[in-house]
């Protein structure tokens, strides 16, 4: 319980928000998650022209052309939730893993397209957001 109501104050004081395209994403997966996010009062950021210019530059990186994302890579969805942190100026808390980039472009996960060069937007597991943050639980 205690790590929820640290979470739910990150939330309320807007340390953590949300692209509105991952908020969406948890809603399908996740619909009681969602409903916490809104009771906590998440912050979504709106997809902005800024936003999907930013991702469109990112698919290009990769080489992905219209629909041509692989299946194994980041799909449009990833590519927004990026470049939202990145239009930001701020981090992305994300627990997806790939430690080795992909020789294929197109099958980089959301760490391997923040480490671009270009990109260069900070990737961290949720477990490194944790420690960071110097939060203690106890009963």
């Amino acid at each position: 319980p205690a790590l929820w109501e640290w979470l739910a104050i990150e939330v309320k004081s807007d340390q953590l928000q949300m692209s509105q395209v991952a908020l969406e994403e948890v809603g399908h997966v996740a619909p009681d998650c969602r409903a916490w996010l809104a009771a906590c009062q998440i912050t979504s950021v709106s997809v902005s022209v800024i936003i999907l210019t930013e991702a469109n530059r990112m698919k290009g990186l990769i080489g992905v052309s219209g629909d041509d994302f692989h299946p194994d890579g980041v799909d449009e969805n990833d590519l927004l939730i990026i470049a939202t942190a990145k239009a930001k100026g701020v981090g992305l808390v994300s627990d997806e893993r790939q430690p080795t980039p992909s020789q294929n472009k197109k099958k980089y996960k959301i760490p391997s397209v923040c480490r671009l060069d270009s990109v260069a937007v900070e990737c961290i597991p949720f477990l490194e957001y944790l420690k960071r943050s110097g939060a203690v639980f106890t009963k």
